[in-house]
């Protein structure tokens, strides 16, 4: 009668010349990477230069570049090099989508908040030595190369006061803040005496919100889980918050926070 046992198991595994982790490796073949295509990475920077032209051709004349190619070659390929000789682009992963996939998410996101950066300086009549960056990636490290609860900015204001901002794009008919930015913006708020707020850029919609991340209820009816997104819970952003349109000139911080008073009031 044959034995069937760990020992089996062991001798079998030994005959292949492998350990146990690397036979569900092997079988896996998680040692196997897939090369990152360039040509495609290419074509999707294209895509980005597409979309600051767009967006650049229809915003207010106030935050109109003026250099489309100069931010162009600083904001898209030579972030896009950096990552490049840094060896960052390979080791991009995230819920399995392709790497240019991720590679795209992440510069869409930093090209428009780049783009914008002009209309925070008139929204908060502050220059740019007033704007401290203090987002967690790193276009050097890959270990610090992620995404994390930390808002982006952090803005000295006139009256000598912090403000932490989080710079949002979205490109789809929801508009979500996710969970756990919430959850920092209330830790910071609660330890740091430091209030945060989202600055919401729909693109596919043409508008603008500004939310009080940390004065957001913990029993909002807007709080809901997304099942397109693993059932993460999430902010929905409320049409009312959407005060302003991405063809009007930036409104100043004060009339913000007027129109949030008149919000919380209705």
């Amino acid at each position: 009668m044959t034995i069937i046992d760990s020992a089996y198991f062991k001798e079998y595994r030994q005959r292949l010349w492998f350990t146990q982790a690397w036979t569900k490796t092997f079988f896996a073949a998680k040692d196997i990477h897939p090369t990152v295509d360039y040509n495609y990475i290419e074509l999707l920077n294209t895509r980005l230069v597409d979309i600051i032209n767009k967006i650049n051709w229809i915003v207010s004349d106030k935050i109109k570049l003026q250099n489309i190619k100069e931010f162009c070659d600083n904001n898209i390929f030579g972030v896009y090099n950096r990552l490049k000789e840094n060896d960052i682009i390979p080791k991009l992963n995230n819920q399995w989508r392709r790497i240019e996939e991720v590679y795209f998410s992440w510069m869409r996101w930093y090209v428009i908040s780049s783009f914008f950066t002009k209309a925070l300086w008139i929204i908060f009549n502050i220059g740019i030595n007033d704007i401290n960056l203090i987002w967690d990636d790193d276009l050097i490290n890959i270990e610090n190369f992620k995404r994390t609860p930390k808002a982006d900015l952090e803005i000295h204001l006139q009256d000598w006061s912090l403000i932490r901002i989080e710079v949002q794009s979205w490109f789809q008919w929801t508009n979500d803040i996710k969970q756990h930015k919430v959850l920092e913006a209330k830790r910071v708020r609660l330890e740091l005496w430091v209030s945060s707020m989202v600055v919401h850029f729909d693109l596919f919609n043409w508008q603008v919100a500004f939310v009080k991340v940390d004065d957001i209820e913990d029993n909002s009816i807007n709080r809901i889980t997304r099942q397109q997104m693993e059932w993460q819970t999430v902010f929905n952003i409320d049409q009312n918050y959407f005060m302003r349109k991405l063809i009007d000139n930036p409104p100043s911080f004060e009339k913000i926070f007027e129109e949030f008073s008149i919000l919380q009031n209705c």
